[in-house]
């Protein structure tokens, strides 16, 4: 017991001096602590108010598409590599911070309402010429209008006594550098038909399940992307050690090999031997089975194209007398089709299906909570997981990939008759035209 008193009488003095130090100075902690935060919120804030301005409202555009279409999908890829060219990214630290400039978005959406499918576009007002100019460029036949906001022609507050929805946002199985089955791969071996008759488009099947729907039942589909370059997401350089991974390049780092090292001679007094050198004259690539190779060429197609980073999310919303449970299948079955077991696919995000798993409390308020806001996040093409993005809330696709899930699809393609076509495109008359002085 003396000895205790006797420590506990000489280490008083410093805890009392640590105590004086707190008390002092403890306000010079908590900036550090904060700093990331409020960095993040006044970016946030300011990227707000930058988007707020009148030329960067949001507008909707439909496309009205002709009876006698008969553009491939690849037009549609066209038309996606000039809209990336609304890339425009902060030149430097200022822009970010203190006019919170961003990249701007583009919703590509597909819309069945009361069984008739539509196709919309969502984007900022400042960039709809470039737009326009992009789609007209390769479909000269089409029409594209500006229209109300499809979203909020269905009351703000579902889930209510009328109406009632479910939704998800999708994620991919794998890391985004593998890519999903891209059109070129939707092709029937039938030599007796038109190359474009070989075609088997994707977007058919959603059409006629939209076809089968009835008054009052609606099916919303949402790919909200911006473009994007190495600088704000490496891809490239994923996709490069995926393929080393694949290939086999990938080699022991050297840190790690001295840590064996060490912990070898430690134990047993021996170092490890040098790798021996294999005698194969055949690089690493030439060893892989054919599935390997296409797998390999798959990464690097995808790598090689500009890409857009982005969410993707289906809602299927009706009046309660019509709603149909199973329509929670549709959309899943529609992005189905892009599944290859060796490469990628979508498959609904639990975190975010409007579904609890019971048991579990409060299941009716959090349910109900998470119906309102994924509706809430589809008008405002927002993430689920904002202003907090969480890993694999977004992901990157390349314009062959976004081409194939959203087209402008021919008769012969897509011959169902709920989707509405034009008979012929208005045009200005010909500037040779004589008028009356």
């Amino acid at each position: 017991m003396l000895e205790t008193a006797l420590i506990i009488e000489k280490v008083a003095p410093y805890f009392l001096i640590f105590k004086a130090l707190i008390i002092q100075f403890w306000w010079i902690v908590p900036p550090f602590l904060l700093y990331p935060q409020l960095k993040f919120y006044f970016t946030l804030y300011m990227a707000a108010m930058w988007s707020s301005d009148k030329s960067r409202e949001i507008i909707t555009l439909e496309i009205k598409i002709p009876r006698d279409l008969t553009r491939p999908i690849k037009a549609m890829e066209n038309v996606m590599n000039s809209i990336w060219g609304s890339y425009d990214p902060p030149k430097d630290w200022r822009a970010s911070y203190f006019e919170g400039k961003v990249i701007l978005p583009v919703s590509f959406e597909i819309a069945g309402i009361d069984g008739v499918p539509h196709f919309y576009i969502r984007i900022p007002k400042s960039n709809r010429k470039l737009i326009e100019s992009a789609i007209y460029s390769q479909y000269h036949e089409v029409e594209i209008i500006e229209v109300p906001d499809y979203t909020k022609q269905v009351p703000m507050d579902i889930p209510n006594s009328e109406w009632d929805l479910w939704g998800t946002d999708f994620e991919l199985v794998k890391p985004d550098v593998y890519p999903i089955k891209t059109y070129e791969q939707f092709f029937e071996e039938r030599p007796d038909t038109p190359s474009e008759e070989k075609r088997i488009d994707p977007l058919s099947s959603l059409f006629e399940t939209i076809s089968k729907t009835s008054k009052g039942e609606q099916m919303w589909i949402q790919m909200t992307m911006w473009p994007i370059s190495t600088k704000e997401n490496d891809y490239v350089g994923r996709g490069k050690k995926e393929v080393d991974k694949l290939v086999n390049r990938n080699k022991k780092g050297e840190f790690v090999s001295l840590i064996e090292d060490f912990f070898k001679l430690l134990f047993t007094g021996k170092m490890s031997e040098p790798p021996k050198e294999e005698e194969s004259i055949l690089p690493p690539e030439m060893k892989l089975t054919p599935g390997e190779r296409d797998v390999v060429s798959a990464i690097e197609k995808k790598i090689s194209k500009p890409c857009f980073q982005g969410f993707i999310r289906y809602i299927y919303l009706a009046k309660r007398d019509v709603f149909f449970g199973g329509a929670k299948g549709f959309g899943t079955s529609f992005f189905s089709q892009f599944t290859t077991q060796n490469l990628n696919n979508l498959k609904p995000w639990g975190e975010v299906t409007t579904k609890i798993q019971s048991p579990d409390i409060f299941t009716a308020r959090r349910l109900y909570l998470r119906k309102r806001d994924i509706l809430e996040n589809y008008r405002n093409m927002a993430p689920s997981f904002d202003p907090h993005p969480k890993e694999g809330s977004i992901y990157t696709f390349s314009v062959e990939e976004l081409a194939t899930m959203y087209h402008f699809p021919g008769i012969d393609a897509v011959p169902t008759l709920a989707l509405e076509r034009v008979e012929m495109k208005k045009a200005a008359p010909p500037l040779t035209l004589p008028t009356e002085n």
